[in-house]
């Protein structure tokens, strides 16, 4: 944990920016900085005693560990000077220029907010203003580095007050650090927070740590000595360390019920290599002596956290059968793993960087939206800051729900992103949304400041596969692929049962037979099942026949031909599933299409037309567009088909106060999506154009005249293009 510098001075400082800044002008200007921040802070005091000028000159050394450059160092030696010294934001910019008063405001802002927050919505809001107000990142690296000297020197303030600040700190900045990956910082934001919140836990794990610090060196220099010497006979140039595990980590994992014991990582080992195909050299070499631990292996290289962080994390039992997590990364990785966002500054030198910033998910801060597969060659820090600015703090809404609580999303987001954001079920059980007062349909693109309602039905049968068409979050597609491959398991396992007992109905074999616990158990360890839901949802989707489930709880045994013949029975079966919903007399294996101008649902008459190239297009018996056609007219009929069909609506009312509203409830009611609509208005009267799912005729006319009973409808009828 880094310590706050009471003799600090400005020869210290630059003597650590000049490892990394060598341009002249740029230390001029830094020195500048000081010289004027030490006349407008003379005379001031903090509470510790000392001169006011030591706190500015603690948050510029703090950023050096960052290599932060020259504008942010000279920001934070000024950035007090505004709100304590009656200093305008004007001067700053005629003594120091325009990027530099830009910083320093910024920060003034931000030190102006009250932070602090008792729901998960109020810190989210938090973290959202100070984004909000940071038009430049660096804004938010200046405040992380000034929040951490405030803590260093919390001492002074009394026992309420640090908690209050510990709890701020670690609700709102250092999820923030986090996000910008930010690691050397955050860990001493965390341990300092859980110093003042919990204090006893936090010295209990210094305590024990302390206890076991000798033992824990020895083994770690035992396996350095050894992994070193065995990456040099493999001619890999490395460096290696031994890695303290951060305390508040720590602290997470027992809190979890962990025994301090059985966290892993307390003997680790970080080995930095110059590429990265080295990286996964090394690990394998290192597996090929010291036995690795099973699920304890993590390539964040492959896949890079959203902070951008990447490297091999593995655990092995090493020496005296210890067990070590070792991460391995090359330097470049090792920079970003510290510095995050600020990653850049430390490549100044070489003159350009490819940063890859990837976003995930399921995101956990409420206002942040990581950079997406962003590779572009910067010039300097003005050029990546811009690029930050536009790609993480323009690519995101805000919308809101009724009750005023913000819920980010991507840009291009849909209700039904919305509605899986706040919560499952509210997304498996929408039709229909409402967004400033007015329904929408479910793929209306959201904007900033819509307030957003989703209308649910606990009689929904549940999403739409077209949702996953235009549902933007890969939260929400997640979501609705779980709720179908649900669905379909459990539609298997009830067909596999039902074929199973028709079958020892068939074969006159008994349940009680059949079932007996040993026999059973055997059946299902021959067929290599785990449990009777397995064997049912396979035989259901017809990737085991019932013929081999049969021979082999009868030890019949299986010719070759037979086998043979079972195999092409279960892929007829797999080509006929693919196409049930429609039989052409006297053809099989043929492309379908149901025709977009009539769309005809189950129980409609139907009618065949042969296309040129297209397979058979099947259109109402009463649709003009083949009334008059009998020359490639084709006999059709449904089969027995389980699904939803989309087909076209009109209602006309006299008029359109919730109108609207009151027919999406009747098909709500009906257990039927409305997938688009359209409004028309006239002198007469208005009509709504509609797109509804439905399992057949009898249902869609059900709707129909469930819509007619409402009062303002005055016709409704099925619309044919």
């Amino acid at each position: 944990m880094s310590k706050h510098q009471k003799d600090l001075t400005i020869e210290k400082l630059m003597d650590k920016v000049k490892t990394y800044i060598t341009d002249n002008e740029e230390l001029s200007i830094i020195d500048k900085a000081y010289k004027y921040a030490y006349e407008k802070h003379f005379g001031q005091k903090r509470l510790t005693g000392e001169d006011y000028i030591i706190h500015p000159l603690n948050v510029a050394y703090i950023l050096t560990r960052i290599n932060a450059d020259y504008e942010t160092i000279s920001a934070a030696l000024l950035h007090d000077v505004v709100e304590d010294c009656n200093v305008s934001v004007e001067e700053i910019e005629s003594n120091f220029g325009h990027n530099i008063a830009v910083l320093v405001d910024g920060v003034t802002k931000i030190n102006k907010l009250k932070m602090s927050g008792t729901t998960e919505a109020l810190i989210n809001n938090q973290r959202k203003i100070i984004v909000g107000l940071s038009e430049d990142v660096r804004v938010i690296i200046i405040k992380l580095a000034d929040r951490l000297n405030n803590m260093q020197t919390l001492f002074v303030h009394s026992e309420k007050k640090q908690k209050v600040t510990a709890r701020e700190t670690l609700d709102i900045l250092t999820p923030i650090a986090d996000r910008l990956g930010i690691n050397s910082i955050k860990q001493d934001l965390e341990e300092y927070c859980l110093r003042y919140l919990n204090p006893e836990e936090y010295y209990d794990i210094v305590e024990k740590l302390n206890a076991t610090k000798t033992q824990r060196d020895n083994s770690v220099a035992k396996m350095i000595e050894s992994v070193s010497e065995l990456l040099s006979k493999h001619d890999i140039k490395h460096e290696i360390f031994g890695r303290s595990k951060s305390i508040y980590s720590i602290y997470k994992k027992l809190e979890k019920g962990k025994r301090f014991s059985e966290i892993y990582d307390l003997l680790a080992l970080r080995i930095l290599v110059e590429t990265e195909q080295d990286c996964y050299q090394t690990l394998g070499i290192i597996h090929s002596k010291f036995r690795p631990k099973p699920k304890r292996f993590k390539d964040y290289i492959a896949m890079p956290k959203t902070n951008m962080y990447q490297s091999l994390h593995t655990t092995v039992f090493g020496i005296d059968g210890q067990l070590y997590e070792i991460q391995i990364r090359t330097y470049d990785m090792d920079r970003v793993a510290e510095y995050g966002i600020a990653s850049h500054w430390s490549y100044k030198e070489k003159g350009s960087v490819k940063a890859t910033m990837q976003n995930e998910m399921e995101q956990k801060l409420q206002f942040f939206r990581a950079i997406m597969d962003l590779k572009k060659e910067q010039e300097n820090p003005e050029e990546f800051v811009n690029t930050v600015k536009k790609e993480i703090f323009q690519n995101t809404i805000y919308v809101f729900t009724p009750l005023g609580d913000v819920i980010e999303l991507p840009n291009g987001s849909t209700p039904i992103d919305f509605a899986y954001k706040v919560h499952t079920n509210v997304g498996d059980k929408a039709t229909g949304a409402i967004v400033n007062s007015n329904m929408v349909p479910l793929d209306y693109k959201l904007k900033s400041d819509d307030i957003v309602k989703i209308i649910t039905s606990n009689n929904s049968a549940g999403p739409s596969r077209e949702w996953l068409s235009f549902v933007q979050t890969t939260h929400a597609k997640t979501k609705i692929k779980a709720f179908f491959n649900k669905v379909n398991k459990e539609e298997n396992i009830k067909k596999g049962e039902d074929i199973l007992s028709k079958e020892l109905r068939k074969q006159k074999i008994s349940n009680d037979d059949f079932y007996d616990v040993e026999r059973f158990k055997k059946l299902l360890s021959e067929l290599k099942f785990n449990s009777a839901n397995e064997l049912y949802g396979n035989l259901g989707s017809g990737k085991i026949l019932i013929n081999a489930v049969m021979d082999t709880y009868l030890k019949k045994e299986v010719s070759k031909e037979e086998k043979i013949l079972s195999k092409a029975i279960k892929g007829s079966q797999k080509q006929s599933s693919s196409n049930s919903l429609i039989d052409v007399a006297g053809i099989d294996d043929i492309k379908i299409n149901l025709a977009s101008c009539c769309n005809p649902v189950l129980g409609d008459r139907i009618v065949g037309y042969i296309t040129k190239g297209y397979g058979v297009t099947i259109h109402r018996m009463v649709c003009p567009n083949v009334s008059n056609l009998n020359e490639r007219l084709i006999e059709v009929k449904w089969n027995n088909f389980e699904g939803k069909l989309p087909t076209n609506i009109l209602v006309r009312t006299s008029s359109d106060n919730n109108s609207l509203i009151n027919i999406i409830s009747k098909a709500a009611n009906n257990d039927i999506p409305v997938r688009k609509f359209n409004s028309h208005h006239s002198k007469e009267d208005d009509a709504i154009e509609m797109t509804v799912l439905v399992n057949n005729k009898e249902q869609l006319l059900k709707l129909m005249n469930d819509i007619k009973m409402i009062p303002e409808v005055t016709d409704v009828e099925r619309l044919i293009k």
